[in-house]
């Protein structure tokens, strides 16, 4: 049995501690947190005795086999160095960090100290997304050559989570981050990204509106296109939807995990959605499935002395997609190379 911590109570920390429930050979044993009410209701509803308000005396005296921080993007920094230095394994929700600079310089930091680093960046685990790239790895629509990503919605974020409505930065470090990430899952690094950004809520200070075109070294075209300002006739939150086109077919990932394959003439039908019964309620299970999914593989990684598929290193290049995007946009829609982007990162680094 492993034995972790987990740093922050906060809103979304709820889904990873539900799921840590789950898991059959790990388990969070202590907690730690500022706000000493949301610290004490989590501990009691998930029966975790050993609290605290400081990390550096809960790593020093629990030694943990391994770290989750599921702080808001400015304590980053500080907590995964903290935990480098330690020996800790860590575990960091995303955004991982404010800029590239900085994660790359973390990335280093746990190299050097030879602690495993992983990115909790979940959208690629969801059962859905799962289940699109085995099409595409079957070749059922032969190659690939143009794809759409979207994620449209108005549901009110702000009300669990206030402070996403306070920073210059919004959808895309949000919520485009998770969407570019399944772009390099499904069709491999991005060689220029061109963006475009909105801000439709006046109430708002980032933008809640983004789209961007990416060109894939492997020949494909991709849009990503995410909106918190799109009321529809129907909310589909959290489902992000997928279009793909190839050589002999197309894919196309619709409302309710539907996913339509139409290759050589013939065209099939299969949801994709994760079992309700277990991870419910809708529309929160898609979500929930994909948080217990990176988890496990967090900890076969550790078992089995293995690189995170979502590594410290590999979220590098998702996150110079996001700088690249908010680049793009303040040079009117001009393409960026996202690798030049990592490479200076890393010669900032000395990496």
């Amino acid at each position: 049995m492993l034995n972790g911590a987990l740093i922050g109570c906060g809103f979304f920390a709820q889904n990873q501690l539900r799921a840590w429930a789950e898991a059959g050979d790990a388990g969070i044993v202590a907690l730690c947190d500022r706000d000493a009410a949301r610290l004490a209701a989590t501990a009691a509803r998930f029966g975790i005795a050993r609290t605290y308000d400081d990390a550096a005396e809960m790593l020093a005296r629990e030694r943990p086999d391994f770290v989750d921080i599921a702080t808001t993007v400015a304590s980053h920094v500080p907590l995964v160095t903290l935990a480098a230095r330690a020996g800790v394994p860590v575990i960091c929700q995303k955004p991982f960090t404010e800029t590239l600079a900085e994660a790359a310089e973390l990335v280093e930091t746990c190299r050097r100290a030879g602690v495993k680093l992983m990115v909790h960046e979940n959208f690629r685990w969801q059962a859905p997304i799962r289940a699109v790239r085995r099409v595409l790895d079957e070749g059922e629509i032969g190659q690939p050559f143009w794809a759409r990503i979207a994620f449209r919605s108005a549901y009110d974020v702000y009300a669990g989570q206030p402070y996403l409505a306070e920073g210059s930065r919004f959808i895309i470090q949000d919520l485009g981050i998770h969407l570019l990430d399944v772009a390099r899952f499904l069709f491999g690094e991005v060689t220029t990204l061109a963006a475009r950004t909105q801000r439709v809520n006046p109430r708002i200070a980032g933008e809640d509106v983004a789209t961007m075109m990416l060109g894939h070294a492997a020949g494909v075209t991709t849009v990503v296109d995410c909106s918190y300002a799109s009321a529809q006739e129907r909310e589909l939150f959290p489902q992000s939807l997928i279009e793909i086109d190839g050589a002999r077919g197309t894919l196309r990932l619709g409302a309710d995990y539907e996913l339509v394959v139409h290759a050589d003439g013939a065209t099939r039908r299969e949801t994709v959605a994760p079992d309700e019964a277990r991870w419910g309620p809708a529309p929160w299970h898609g979500i929930q499935h994909s948080v217990f999914d990176i988890q496990e593989h967090f900890i076969a990684c550790l078992r089995g002395g293995r690189e995170p598929e979502t590594s410290g290193a590999d979220n590098l290049r998702t996150l110079a997609l996001v700088e690249a995007a908010y680049l793009s946009a303040q040079r009117g829609g001009a393409p960026v190379d996202p690798a030049a982007l990592v490479a200076a990162a890393r010669d900032e680094a000395g990496g």
